[in-house]
This record gives structure tokens, C-alpha cells and sequence, in this order.
């Protein structure tokens, strides 16, 4: 039985939901949920123990559970909590290093964010060295790109350095990205879906937002640059993007909930921040680059919040469904050192990263980036994001 401390990251308060197998049975994939260091493999307990809804637990993906929607997911989470507090000799519990993790929910749509003004302010510096940081709508509205959904990958899936156009003084050329770098975003799975034409206000976010979960949005910089005007990002960034193979219960991050930053222009209705029930998260995100911290960046001072993200993605009338995964985009500090990316560490690579292998202005092929996060718990207790790894490989 893995250890209750009420301040570990992955103990009651946080029972965060992947999708396993085990060695001896390679090709039968199944909900499980971290606890300690172990897995409880919640198919096999909701079936010995009677749950309605057995069906929806031993599917081999979490997307039926997201369609269930809140009230299923409250019960489920219940009853797992009264399971291992009450019942544990009868759960099935593997330890996680005997277990092979992997996408724990079919992606539907991937919707990716420019939510932070550090983030954006730091870029329009850097691109726009004569003008205004920020764009005129920037506070204005949470302004988005629709992505590519498959290829979204796993933690610990490598990731091969895209090839694409680039633009020399000679002309463009076609060959490996030379700016790869990375993106420490948090994503929102959407659970339950919606209908057509009617938008999802802020006040039905927790109705339809599942979970959490870190997120690497990989960039290839020199091919964006050369391909985004006038439509946006593309094939510099849709080549991977990496996710937790967990996903933190929207439930377990009560105690991490705090207000936006302090607004600086009026917001039109539908985006208005409600100060009873705040959007913000007060999230603790940890770089590391080969095993060196190189950032720390804090979602707390994300501008635009998730449920504000999600009004305005459906308030054209567009739908969610279940399995939809929508990122906050780069989150960055007002300090150096809280920077969430290369292109802004390095200055678009004037101050390289110091490693113990030496400098870096942009990724090299071998190197390994791993995203961890924490959050405030209930009762002075810590809860633990799932990490996100990945490591380049040679095109």
C-alpha cells in the first residue's frame, strides 16, 4: 500500500486518471489512477465492487468517462476516494514502474492559446524591437489558433526535429529546423460536449472542463517565422505536442483556485471575471533541460483564465466534444529566470542557457526536456501534476 501522507503530491486529494498496460497483456489498455507510486486499476475495482458505471471505467480510453459529464465524474472520484480509504485490500493495485503509460484520451480537437502578457509582451519585443509589445487586441480577447489534434503524443514519446522551409539571405531553403524549442503550457480536457450554435459561458466551465494536465507545445521557430504571416502558426508547430500521461481531476485543484492578474482595459460581458468564483490557477511549473532547471514559470500570472479561454472559443456558436483539448499557451513570469520558453530564455538566442554540457540558444538533437508542476492542496498539502519528457531526435 503506497504511503497517505496528506503531502504527497499524488495521495486522496489528487487521484489523477491515465491509461496503462502491463507487460503480460501488451494490448489491453486501462483506466488507472496514480496513488503514491502505485496504479489502481479502476476498471477491475469499479467491477468488483459494484459501481454503475463499471461500463464507462473499463473502457480502454478515458473518452467515455469525459462524455458522462460532472455528476458522473463527482461519484466516480467518490467512490474511488471511499475505496481506498475504506476497501483497499480489495482494489488491484501495480506499482507504477511495472506499468507502460500511455495517451490516456483520444484528442478530438486542439485549440492552443496566447494567454500570457509576459509571454507575448517578451515576443513582440523581441519581433517588434520598434513597435508596441502587444497587439491592440491583445487585451481585448484570449486569441487562439486551431492546431493539429494527431499529433498530440504521451509523455516520454521522442520527438523527431521537424524538417520544413526556412529563410536565409539567399532564399528560402528546405532541411532541419536549427530553432527547436519548447513551450511550457498547461492543457484543459473538455468532458462533456455541447451543442451547436449555443455558446458555453464562464459560469458552465466546471460542467465541461474534466481535467488538467502539463502540456509541451514543441516549437520550431525559423519555420514559423517564415510561414506565419498572414494566417498563423502551422507546420512549425503541428509537428508534436507533448501531454502528462495523467490528468488532475478539475475537482482536486480547489485549493489552487486565485484571481486573474489585475485587468488594465474593460472586458465586454461574456469575458468579465467573476470575483466570487476566480478562474486562475495557482500552478508551480518546473523546466529542466538534460536535468538542469532553466525556468520556473507561474501560471498564477496567466492574464486570460481557462474558463475565460473556453467562453470565447464557443462563443461564436461552435461545439465542444468530449475529448477536446484546448492550451493556455506559453506561461511566462515577469522575471528572467520565469520564462517559459527558449526564443524568450536566450533573447532569441543573444544570452544562451548555461548547462553542464555546454551553452544552449535552441534545442539540440539528444537533448530532454521535462515539465513538473505542483499545486496548493487542501490543508497545507501538495498536489503533483503528472511531468511531461520528451527528448529530440535527429531528423
Amino acid at each position: 500500500m503506497p504511503d497517505n501522507d496528506p503531502t504527497g503530491l499524488y495521495g486522496l486529494s489528487n487521484l489523477p486518471y491515465g491509461v496503462f498496460t502491463t507487460a503480460d497483456a501488451p494490448d489491453h489498455r486501462r483506466i488507472g489512477v496514480r496513488y503514491g507510486d502505485a496504479v489502481v486499476d479502476l476498471g477491475a475495482a469499479a467491477t468488483a465492487l459494484g459501481s454503475p458505471h463499471a461500463a464507462l471505467l473499463t473502457a480502454p480510453t478515458l473518452n467515455p468517462l469525459l462524455a458522462a459529464g460532472r455528476t458522473v465524474w463527482s461519484a466516480v472520484r467518490a467512490d474511488l476516494r471511499g475505496w481506498l480509504t475504506e476497501r483497499p485490500d480489495e482494489l488491484t493495485l501495480l506499482p507504477l514502474s511495472d506499468v507502460t503509460l500511455h495517451l490516456p484520451f483520444e484528442v478530438a480537437d486542439y485549440v492552443d492559446f496566447y494567454a500570457s502578457e509576459h509571454h507575448a509582451t517578451n515576443v513582440g519585443r523581441i519581433f517588434r524591437p520598434d513597435g508596441a509589445p502587444l497587439t491592440p487586441n491583445w487585451k481585448h480577447l484570449p486569441i487562439g489558433y486551431h492546431g493539429r489534434a494527431g499529433t498530440v503524443v504521451v509523455s516520454g514519446t521522442p520527438v523527431v526535429r521537424p524538417q520544413g522551409q526556412r529563410r536565409t539571405p539567399d532564399g528560402p531553403v528546405f532541411g532541419p529546423s536549427q530553432r527547436l524549442d519548447i513551450e511550457a503550457e498547461v492543457g484543459f480536457v473538455v468532458g462533456a460536449p455541447s451543442t451547436l450554435g449555443e455558446p458555453v459561458p464562464q459560469s458552465a466551465f466546471r460542467d465541461h472542463v474534466f481535467g488538467v494536465c502539463l502540456l509541451n507545445d514543441w516549437s520550431a521557430r525559423d519555420i514559423q517565422a517564415w510561414e506565419y504571416v498572414p494566417l498563423g502558426p502551422f507546420l512549425g508547430k503541428s509537428f508534436a505536442t507533448s501531454v502528462s500521461a495523467w490528468i488532475t481531476p478539475l475537482e482536486a485543484l480547489d485549493a489552487a483556485r486565485c484571481a486573474p492578474p489585475e485587468r488594465t482595459h474593460p472586458l465586454l460581458d461574456y469575458l468579465a471575471d467573476d470575483t466570487a468564483d476566480p478562474g486562475g490557477l495557482d500552478l508551480r511549473i518546473t523546466v529542466t533541460l538534460n536535468g538542469t532547471t532553466i525556468a520556473e514559470p507561474p501560471f498564477s500570472a496567466m492574464y486570460w483564465t481557462a474558463p475565460q479561454q473556453l467562453a470565447h472559443m464557443t462563443v461564436n456558436g461552435a461545439s465542444l466534444r468530449a475529448g477536446d483539448l484546448f492550451a493556455s499557451g506559453t506561461v511566462s513570469g515577469p522575471e528572467p529566470h520565469q520564462r517559459g520558453c527558449l526564443l524568450e530564455l536566450t533573447w532569441s538566442g543573444e544570452n544562451p542557457v548555461e548547462l553542464p554540457d555546454g551553452r544552449r540558444t535552441f534545442l539540440e538533437d539528444g537533448d530532454e526536456v521535462v515539465l513538473t508542476a505542483w499545486a496548493p492542496g487542501p490543508d497545507g498539502s501538495r498536489i503533483g501534476l503528472g511531468e511531461v519528457a520528451g527528448k529530440v531526435c535527429k531528423a
